[in-house]
Order: C-alpha cells, then sequence, then structure tokens
C-alpha cells in the first residue's frame, strides 16, 4: 500500500496536474482511496474522497446498460431500427433496418467522426475566445441544442459512412446522443430519471447525477465539486468553473460522480448486476452489454459502452472520458475488483494511474505497462499503400499524414511530426518524431484495391481524402 501511494504520488507531482481522485474496490470493500491536489487553487481546497467531477464519456456505459435493461425487461429490442424511434434517421447508403440500437451502441453504425457534439458545445457553453471556438461558431448551422438537429444532421448525409452498418467500429458521440433519446421512449421516462432510479439509488450513488448544465450536480455537492483546468498556448495552467453544456449529448457525456461511486457502478458489473448481495440490475442485462458474445483478447474490444480485454491475463471492461477539466478513465476486473481515477485537467491521458491500480490488484510491478500494440522491429512490406492524408472532420479538422522517405514511414499527426512503427499486420504505433520514446496514438489500416482507404487513429477512423491515393 505504501508503495501504491508513492507510486501514485510520484507520477502526479511528475504530471503536474491540478487535482486527481484515485478509487480502488475489491471484493472485500474499499481498498484504496486517495484526493491529490486541489479541487480549487485559488482558494487551496484539496480533493477527498467526495469531492465530485465530471466523467464525461465514462457516462456512455451507463447509456449503454439502460438500453440492455430495458430488452432484459421487454419493453425494447437491442435489433430494433433507429428509424422506429426516429423515423427521419438515416445514413447515406445503408438500409434503415440495419442502423439499430446495438450497432449506436457499439459505434458500428458507419458514422464516421462527425462536427456536432463540438458545435453543441460552442454554441451552448461559456467558452474562451479561441480559434476552436471561432471556428466552431462560424461553423454550426444552429445552437445544436436539440436531438432533431442532430438527426437530421445526420439524415442529411453530407458525408462517407466508414462502412456498412456493423462493418467497423468508430466512436460516435452522436449516436450515443440519439441513444439518450432512444432511452427516454422505450422508458417511458427521461434517461436522467431511469439512471436515478435503476442504478444510482440502488447502488447507493448518492454523489452522482446526470445533468446538462450542472446545476444539479452543485447543489448536490454544495461546495465540494471541482473546478475546471486546461493549459493555455504556452503550457501555463488556468481555470474557470465554466461546465460544456452539450444539451443533445447528455447520456453521452454529462454524468458528475466520484471515483468512489464510480468503483461501486463498475463492481457491480464485475458482479454480474449483484452489489452487497442483491440482484439489483438483471444478470441478462450485464451479459448483454458486455458478455460471452465479444471476443476476449489483448487487443480491445468495444462492447456495449465499454471496451474489454486482457489484462495481466484478467478480463477488464472500462472506459475514458475527456471534456473541458474533465480526463478520466474507469473499469473492472474480473474478480469483483473495480477502479476509477478522475482527474480535473483536461486533454491530458490518466491510463498510466489506471495501470498502477489494475497492477497492484493483479501483485505486478506497479510500473508495469499494458500496451495491446508493440513496435516489432520488422518493416512492413507494401509501405506504398499507405502514404496519404486521411481526414477527421470532428471539431476542427484532423489530418493524419503518412509519408514514405528514406526507407521509414512517417508523417503528421493532428500536426504534429510522428514516425510510424509496424507492430505486426496493419498496425502501428505513431512515436512523437523528436521524442520517439513518447508514443502518440496507435494506427489501423484499412486497405482496398491496392491502397488504404482509411486509418483507424485511436477509436476514430479518419479517411481518405480523395485525390490523396499513392
Amino acid at each position: 500500500m505504501k508503495e501504491l501511494e508513492a507510486r501514485l504520488e510520484e507520477r502526479f507531482r511528475k504530471r503536474g496536474y491540478p487535482g486527481m481522485s484515485v478509487c480502488i474496490r475489491g471484493p472485500e470493500g474499499i481498498l484504496y482511496e486517495k484526493g491529490f491536489g486541489y479541487r480549487s487553487i485559488e482558494h487551496r481546497k484539496p480533493v477527498d474522497a467526495d469531492t465530485v467531477f465530471g466523467i464525461a464519456s465514462m457516462s456512455k456505459s451507463m447509456t449503454a446498460l439502460a438500453c440492455c435493461i430495458l430488452q432484459a425487461e421487454g419493453k425494447m429490442s437491442l435489433e430494433d431500427p433507429v428509424v422506429n424511434y426516429f423515423p427521419n434517421f438515416h445514413i447515406p447508403g445503408a438500409p434503415d433496418e440495419c442502423v439499430t440500437v446495438r450497432t449506436l451502441a457499439m459505434h458500428r453504425s458507419g458514422l464516421p467522426p462527425m462536427e456536432p457534439l463540438e458545435w453543441s458545445i460552442a454554441m451552448n457553453s461559456k467558452e474562451r475566445d479561441t480559434h476552436w471556438y471561432r471556428e466552431m461558431v462560424r461553423t454550426a448551422p444552429n445552437k445544436m441544442d436539440r436531438i432533431e438537429q442532430i438527426v437530421d444532421y445526420i439524415s442529411a448525409g453530407n458525408y462517407e459512412s466508414v462502412g456498412a452498418p456493423g462493418e467497423y467500429m468508430s466512436y460516435s458521440n452522436e449516436g450515443y446522443a440519439v441513444l439518450s433519446y432512444i432511452v427516454d421512449q422505450a422508458a417511458g421516462i427521461t434517461l436522467e430519471e431511469f439512471l436515478k432510479k435503476r442504478i444510482f439509488e440502488p447502488l447507493g450513488m448518492t454523489r452522482t447525477v446526470l445533468d446538462v448544465d450542472c446545476s444539479e450536480a452543485r447543489a448536490m455537492a454544495g461546495d465540494n465539486i471541482t473546478s475546471l483546468f486546461e493549459r493555455d498556448d504556452d503550457g501555463k495552467l488556468i481555470w474557470d468553473d465554466n461546465w460544456s453544456i452539450l444539451p443533445p449529448f447528455r447520456g453521452c457525456a454529462c454524468v458528475k460522480s466520484t471515483a468512489k461511486d464510480m468503483t461501486r457502478y463498475y463492481q457491480m458489473l464485475s458482479n454480474g448486476g449483484v452489489w452487497e448481495g442483491k440482484q439489483v440490475i438483471p444478470a441478462e442485462a450485464v451479459e448483454l452489454m458486455i458478455g460471452k458474445a465479444f471476443p476476449l483478447r489483448k487487443k480491445y474490444y468495444y462492447c456495449m459502452g465499454l471496451e474489454k480485454s486482457l489484462i495481466g491475463g484478467k478480463m477488464v471492461c472500462q472506459h475514458s472520458g475527456g471534456l473541458h477539466g474533465v480526463s478520466t478513465q474507469g473499469g473492472f476486473m474480473e474478480g469483483g475488483y473495480s477502479v476509477a481515477v478522475l482527474c480535473n485537467e483536461g486533454d491530458v491521458d490518466v491510463e498510466e494511474f489506471q495501470w498502477i491500480c489494475y497492477n497492484y490488484i493483479l501483485g505486478l510491478p506497479l510500473e508495469t505497462e499494458h500496451y495491446w500494440a508493440v513496435p516489432s522491429g520488422g518493416t512492413f512490406s507494401r509501405p506504398e499503400m499507405l502514404v496519404g492524408d486521411y481526414l477527421a472532420r470532428e471539431g476542427l479538422p484532423a489530418h493524419c499524414v503518412v509519408e514514405w522517405k528514406d526507407g521509414a514511414l512517417s508523417g503528421t499527426y493532428q500536426d504534429k511530426p510522428v514516425l510510424l512503427c509496424w507492430c505486426g499486420q496493419n498496425i502501428f504505433v505513431a512515436v512523437d518524431a523528436k521524442n520517439p520514446e513518447k508514443r502518440v496514438t496507435t494506427l489501423r489500416f484499412y486497405t482496398r484495391n491496392g491502397f488504404a482507404w482509411g486509418v483507424k487513429c485511436g477509436s476514430r477512423i479518419y479517411q481518405r481524402v480523395a485525390d490523396a491515393r499513392p
């Protein structure tokens, strides 16, 4: 325990984050919980076990679980076409019957990365005057504050899908926005009410709420809610209390909670819906969400709102989250163990802290890394197939440019120079060109007719720019 705390403390100080909360829970109860740093630097208020953070996209698994509960109770089916709930919903080139609740929940509907979530944040939140903000306001067709506007944008089809429904996984916030409103219709009550009555209250998650504007979270938390921190262009830490407001994306990113509450939730899933000896969630719903129908392997597989993989020989289901002033990671390990790491600085990666906690559970050296993609030291046989410019339109246009020079694959990822290290098959690790020890992202290329038409950067598929073939 002393070694665990020392390692977390050392890593927290090294990263320079303002505040963070960590909780590890096991079959016998809380194994470790600690607040690091501050929730308010101006007033020197420390983070403690009850400090409320945003959890951002960790919210998605709760929306997915709601869908699975409703199927288990016969109120809807995961195979229901989305048009049953939104008659005007269409994805170009896809039969309406094939775009289902399940394909949305698994990010396999064919939707590419697109702009509505970023537009919604810019148009409905208090934002700093940055290039991103000005561009989002300039390009937004409307306030993106109603689900109908998202459905209309998707259905207009001014984009190219990333494949047939069910064919490829590409992360889609818009898909989960639509799911939030499908739950409303199937349950007969709002998603907010459903989560409160069916998940939060039975689990004793007294410091957890789904709300859009943070008003309920503030009332619930009292003074013990974190401020939100970012880095400016010069790397200086700045802060505010302006929570991201993105009304139609309720079940996508709007839950606020504590690390302690989130480990209750994840431990319940680890135990098949059982909490403190009581079946609080139907076992069928948990099986539908993350069960044997989904493969278990070292490379993660996105089930229903959670990524499933092997870590240290044990099944782990987890998810990360990120918004303004929010960087999170949470999940469970088979055997009744759960971990949550919540940080109040945006756009940072806290997975290394999650790994330290998993290593503590597994009895491994705490510094053990668990990357599924590892450079092989070999050379890819057809590098010319990968050369090109790949684009994602999620907020500001993001490019992944691949070049073949002097016998090596290199390029830029989101305007940062990278080198590509082959890991086997069509998988590469992109590392910082100036600091090759620093991993930037994992790349998986999709080839057809002699060249790559797309590349999955992390969890999102970037598509080749039409005139950028080798």
